[in-house]
């Protein structure tokens, strides 16, 4: 399950895709209002993101947010990533961070394993190949 956080640096980074590349950047205040998250949590949301390189900051009085990268070059899987980590649901199937189930005989016979692998590879297949130029070409063409 996506957690809070998660939903609330998607909404931000949705709310940053849909603005102008060349305009000013947008103060954190701004970014939390029309994104619908409580500023204390997004100030912690936008230094993560900030850090993996998906958002460059100005500070100062007309500072604030911009995309580091345009919106068809960062994709929803790599915003999840950096604020939840691995996809797989068991770490058994973790790509990034694998680590074998205290309670499994044999990983090679193992049922839960065998879905839980189909499950994190289509959630990445989608959420990797959904980028933000694609949400919100999809988010305008539903409104």
């Amino acid at each position: 399950m996506l957690t809070q956080r998660s939903r609330y640096a998607l909404r931000a980074m949705l709310f940053l895709a849909e603005q102008p590349a060349a305009t000013a950047p947008v103060p954190m205040n701004r970014i939390a209002q029309e994104a619908n998250v409580p500023r204390k949590f997004l100030e912690l949301i936008l230094a993560d993101l900030r850090e993996a390189g998906f958002l460059n900051s100005t500070r100062g009085k007309s500072g604030g947010y911009r995309l580091a990268r345009p919106t068809h070059l960062i994709s929803l899987g790599e915003i999840i990533r950096v604020i939840e980590g691995p996809l797989a649901l068991v770490p058994c199937v973790s790509r990034t961070a694998y680590r074998p189930c205290g309670d499994c005989k044999s990983e090679a016979d193992c049922a839960i394993r065998h879905a839980m692998m189909r499950v994190r590879d289509e959630t990445a297949r989608i959420l990797d190949g959904t980028s933000l130029a694609d949400a919100t070409a999809e988010e305008l063409a539903v409104a």
